[in-house]
């Protein structure tokens, strides 16, 4: 199924909206009956779209038989794409089979299997939870997304004197748009192993290849730039407490953290921090002696923080003059958009004097903050 079409209607009607506001902004007024009710419509269809690029990516899902034992049929598909992939990767080249197979040569390498890539994509996931948090989707060119900003013009409410005007004051709608940027994942593999016949060298390819994709997706969804690259929480994120110290953590600037994420959110909230922040973290106390952060084998990486899990993360930074080590929030608020088609290419001379080949992974990917308001961050004062 193709979402071409269903994007390019839904860009439409996020221009229309636009310019709804425009024209009512121009004429400082608010919306009549009739713009009321086209603003409602077009909301509706928006969130219909959007809802419907959800479920054929749940129900994607199901087909791969991630969720469930597959289907005999679909059992069969990926045993036959399983053995022209190994072909692939011991060989170098797609080998002519009798087997039908979704497997042809695109612009940087092999486009692989879509049962391969399925299983690369679920991977992913299970491996980087952070990404795995996000509203994520699958589908090609660009999605563009209505931000109401009231930074400029908030609504303001007012005593009233008859036969005096009131102001009119609204927000505006910005257009935030999730695309996809290349990015090549390189990983080597020994040529022992590949020459093994006995060796699962499929499932150690995507074992490899997806560890190397989630390493990337996990610094790029908390610190990419979103200067013609993946934007970051740490740099989507507006909503911030700014700590007294430039070094040192208090239970005061936690607890307003954790405020700053409004009530509606805070079921699916979690804490990312490095382990030296959570070194720090494991010292405060609050106003009763009782320490914030608590053991929970169930949750996160065992522990909880105000009562909600810790992650850790590399990525994140540590403690120092203007950092932000700390990030809170429900991390849906970051959209991303791992688009379909992994290519992959094997560089079968480059390593050889290492007895080892190099898998070269392509695939487009975008993240940013979308919902502003589920997310926020520590900054560290100034050094």
């Amino acid at each position: 199924m193709e979402f071409k079409q269903l994007l390019e209607k839904r860009n439409e009607l996020v221009e229309k909206i636009n310019q709804l506001f425009s024209k009512c902004d121009e004429g400082n007024r608010a919306f009549n009956e009739e713009e009321k009710a086209s603003y409602e419509a077009m909301s509706k269809e928006i969130k219909d779209i959007d809802e419907t690029v959800r479920m054929f990516d749940a129900s994607k899902t199901l087909a791969d038989g991630k969720k469930i034992p597959a289907s005999s049929k679909a059992q069969a598909d990926f045993e036959k794409e399983s053995r022209a992939f190994a072909s692939y990767v011991r060989k170098g080249k797609i080998v002519e089979t009798r087997e039908a197979v979704n497997m042809t040569t695109g612009d940087n390498g092999a486009i692989i299997p879509a049962t391969i890539a399925a299983k690369i994509i679920e991977t992913v996931e299970n491996i980087c939870p952070i990404f795995n948090m996000t509203t994520k989707y699958n589908v090609k060119g660009t999605i563009t997304f209505p931000v109401y900003d009231e930074s400029e013009d908030k609504v303001q409410c007012a005593y009233a004197t008859e036969f005096t005007a009131l102001d009119s004051h609204t927000g505006k709608f910005t257009s935030v748009v999730l695309g996809g940027y290349l990015v090549g994942a390189l990983t080597k593999i020994s040529k022992s192993l590949i020459n093994n016949a006995q060796f699962d060298v499929v499932s150690y390819v995507i074992s490899k290849v997806s560890l190397a994709i989630a390493r990337f997706l996990e610094k790029e969804c908390l610190l990419g730039t979103g200067s013609s690259a993946c934007q970051g929480v740490l740099v989507g994120a507006t909503q911030k407490v700014t700590a007294a110290a430039a070094t040192a953590i208090t239970a005061d600037e936690i607890i307003d953290m954790q405020l700053k994420v409004p009530q509606q959110y805070q079921d699916g909230a979690t804490w990312i921090v490095n382990v030296d922040t959570l070194g720090a973290l494991r010292k405060l106390k609050d106003k009763e002696g009782d320490y914030l952060l608590t053991k929970d084998l169930t949750q996160g990486f065992g522990f909880l923080l105000l009562g909600k899990p810790v992650y850790l993360s590399d990525n994140m930074p540590k403690i120092k003059a203007n950092a932000k080590p700390i990030v809170y929030g429900d991390f849906s608020g970051l959209y991303s958009n791992l688009r379909p088609g992994i290519e992959m290419q094997m560089l079968n001379e480059k390593y050889a004097d290492e007895h080892a080949i190099g898998v070269l992974t392509w695939f487009e990917v975008d993240t940013k903050v979308i919902e502003t308001q589920k997310v926020a961050v520590l900054e560290m004062a100034a050094g």
